[in-house]
């Protein structure tokens, strides 16, 4: 059964010309070979001529992209005849992007649950607190957040140590970082309640995740066993990695008192504090 096949090998070898199909003839033939059904499928469509507005409009919120819609809308609304393809393009793509950059903004601003809608740009540095503009500032920035750099926010009742660190999450919210307010009690009544079940787990990943923890009230009563335990926990979760903001009235030095334990106090100040600057304001109530 081999043999024909081999002879006809040898055929070719020996005179090539032969079997040479020449590339007019092969066009020909080619184009007489009819379209599959699969092969048809993959022609372009053609440009729909006549295309109205509102069709594109429609097309572009079909696709969710509410940004380029709104970019296509204003425009359609305008002459710009002098506008390249590439330009026009551009414009649609800027508007799109900044729909999801505010989109994802707002995502993140709900997961923080911020106690108050403040923002870096609202701080007053004329009020009598001791607040130095040229140090807060360099907060705004949020290098120290890149760095896992933690804060610690002292003062008395009323200066607007709660603000301050709001406005700090808002900023680090606008940077794409995460960011979650937690007022100490109530953060440890959720562990209370979650203590031995799944959901545990879960809150202490969220807490321990995130690139900003900000810890409002510490320091309004003593640690009690669970509550030692969770907060070292939390401390050994984040230290070195991600920042945590601590917001108290009560003085660093006075925080050993608070935990209880004096080597458990130790052991947990000594992951914080190194790793921790400090924005310490004073005066009257601002209220």
């Amino acid at each position: 059964m081999s043999r024909p096949t081999s002879d006809l090998r040898a055929m070719v070898a020996a005179q090539p010309e032969r079997f040479r199909i020449p590339p007019s003839l092969l066009a020909a033939r080619l184009a007489a070979v009819p379209r599959s059904a699969e092969t048809s499928r993959l022609r372009v469509p053609r440009m729909s001529v006549g295309v109205q507005p509102s069709d594109v409009l429609s097309r572009l919120q079909d696709l969710g992209l509410s940004g380029m819609a709104d970019a296509f809308s204003r425009l359609e609304g305008d002459d710009h005849d002098g506008l390249r393809h590439a330009d026009w393009l551009m414009h649609l793509l800027d508007g799109e992007a900044r729909e999801r950059d505010q989109r994802r903004l707002r995502t993140r601003l709900r997961a923080a649950r911020l106690r108050y809608p403040a923002s870096v740009e609202n701080v007053d540095y004329c009020a009598s607190r001791g607040l130095d503009r040229t140090q807060f500032q360099s907060l705004a920035d949020g290098r120290w957040i890149a760095n896992g750099t933690n804060l610690i926010i002292e003062g008395p009742t009323g200066v607007g140590k709660s603000w301050l660190a709001c406005a700090l999450g808002q900023k680090a919210c606008r940077d794409d970082r995460s960011v979650l307010y937690q007022r100490v009690s109530r953060l440890f009544a959720d562990l209370a309640l979650a203590r031995g079940s799944s959901r545990y787990p879960r809150l202490m990943r969220a807490v321990g995740s995130v690139d900003l923890l900000i810890l409002d009230d510490w320091g309004l009563e003593p640690l009690d066993a669970a509550q030692r335990h969770d907060m070292m926990d939390i401390v050994e979760e984040r230290c070195g990695r991600k920042s945590t903001l601590i917001v108290s009235q009560i003085p660093v030095e006075d925080w050993g008192d608070l935990i209880g334990v004096p080597t458990l106090a130790d052991v947990m100040l000594d992951r914080f504090i190194p790793y921790a600057r400090h924005l310490q304001l004073k005066g009257e109530s601002l209220r």
